[in-house]
């Protein structure tokens, strides 16, 4: 006899089956509301290791990318150092100004021509940096022998271990006035050529110096992105007759899309940023003109003419125009169909 045709007694059957409720204070009406979600107690006891892991890390973060962000109230001040031997009370007792730091900055055709020139060499690394390493990761991927490949990465990735001291001797022994280049020049009959000192040609050596110094390290990322594509998808697109081309089009770089829309989106951020080190060694070569960007702007206002207050607010400036930049390129992204630095 099956369990539905088991007779039930008379109170049973005019009992109704009553269901236990909980009130919305008891432990069970919590868990209840939220199934399936530990307690806070028992997920900090679950990511107990973790979470000591991470805490020097964020306290190293807090102290040196947080709590300097507090003495930006420079920017509205004629900061003096030497009111006092303690930082604090140096901000604490300079006088406010206001904006006028930043009617000075709006006002100074210097500021003006740094920003020009910043624009400049962003828009030509994003040109002409920006694709290299996916270019180059492409080309390593498409490389049979493994021995081969990992000999072509070590070579390209290696640059980036150098310093910009380095890099800059080299390019100053390849295309400088005295440099092979030149030399090579001279001895057929034609007048030097100094690349190093030329202000028209500077954006374009300072590219040249940040793609052979970093394309390596973007290979990196983009050959690990290639890893995780299932080489099902190529043996598929094999079978219905794409060639190597057809296969790189519609499989490998639509793998690649959203690494290359999140670093697009970080590179947009850090449009205003192109290189401090790299530009102040060649600033006085070039002349302020074509080698002054925001950073050694920052750099020459306010470390060697003391004026920390301005300095200050340009860089104020730049990295709320930098958040800025960040959240527009994210948003391009986000309706491209790309995650980018953050969901939607």
């Amino acid at each position: 006899m099956s369990h539905s045709t088991v007779p039930r007694s008379g109170a049973e059957a005019d009992t109704p089956a009553k269901t236990p409720v909980a009130s919305a204070g008891t432990p069970g009406a919590r868990e209840r509301r939220d199934p399936g979600k530990p307690d806070l107690r028992l997920r900090f006891r679950r990511d107990r290791a973790l979470i000591l892991m991470t805490l020097p890390a964020v306290v190293l973060l807090l102290v040196f990318n947080y709590l300097p962000v507090l003495g930006n109230v420079v920017a509205f001040q004629d900061y003096d150092p030497y009111i006092s031997d303690n930082g604090i009370v140096s901000i604490l007792h300079s006088p406010f100004v206001g904006l006028d730091n930043f009617q000075r900055i709006f006002e100074d055709p210097g500021f003006r021509n740094a920003v020009e020139n910043t624009l400049v060499l962003f828009f030509l690394q994003l040109v002409l940096f920006f694709p290299v390493p996916v270019l180059l990761a492409l080309l390593i991927n498409s490389v049979v022998r493994p021995r081969v490949r990992a000999v072509a990465q070590a070579v390209l990735y290696l640059p980036h271990f150098f310093s910009w001291v380095l890099v800059i001797a080299v390019f100053q022994q390849m295309f400088g006035g005295a440099g092979m280049l030149s030399q090579l020049l001279r001895q057929h009959g034609y007048d030097g050529l100094d690349i190093m000192t030329d202000p028209h040609t500077f954006p374009f050596l300072v590219t040249a110096q940040s793609v052979w110094k970093d394309a390596g390290w973007g290979i990196i990322v983009f050959l690990a992105a290639l890893a995780s594509v299932p080489q099902d998808l190529y043996e598929a697109a094999a079978m219905d007759g794409a060639g190597r081309r057809r296969r790189m089009w519609h499989v490998t770089l639509p793998a690649l899309r959203p690494v290359i829309a999140l670093l697009l989106v970080l590179r947009v951020g850090d449009a205003l940023t192109v290189g401090f080190e790299q530009i102040l060694l060649q600033r006085d070569a070039v002349g302020p003109d074509a080698g002054e960007i925001l950073d050694t702007f920052v750099w020459w206002n306010g470390v060697r003419n003391q004026d920390f207050g301005y300095a200050a607010a340009a860089g104020l400036i730049k990295g709320v125009v930098s958040i800025g930049l960040v959240l527009a390129a994210n948003k391009v992204a986000h309706l491209m169909g790309e995650q980018g630095v953050y969901k939607k």
